[in-house]
């Protein structure tokens, strides 16, 4: 499974625009468009989430489910997920200022 966040950050690790994923991995604009908008995790069609996943792969992002571990070496970034840390549930991140 992925989610619209990590979606969107895997986007952004490669650099690429919604129009470039959606060549790379043989699905229409609209269609990375409506996945990126989902709330949690995307749901879909699953030939679709198959060719995501697949494209993303190719390009050499891994994507992590929660609590699992990577299967490749590498740099990488995974968002904490907890009250402790400041992130919500929903993937958004809690920016803190840090100057003293």
């Amino acid at each position: 499974m992925i989610t619209a966040t990590q979606l969107r950050a895997a986007r952004a690790l490669l650099g690429v625009d919604q129009r470039r994923l959606a060549e790379l991995s043989g699905l229409s604009v609209p269609t990375i468009q409506r996945m990126e908008a989902s709330d949690g995790t995307i749901r879909g069609n699953v030939d679709s989430l198959m060719k995501l996943i697949a494209a993303l792969d190719a390009a050499g992002v891994e994507v992590i489910g929660e609590g699992a571990v990577s299967r490749a070496s590498g740099r990488g970034v995974r968002l904490k997920a907890g009250p402790e840390d400041g992130a919500g549930r929903s993937g958004e991140p809690a920016v803190a200022d840090r100057r003293g």
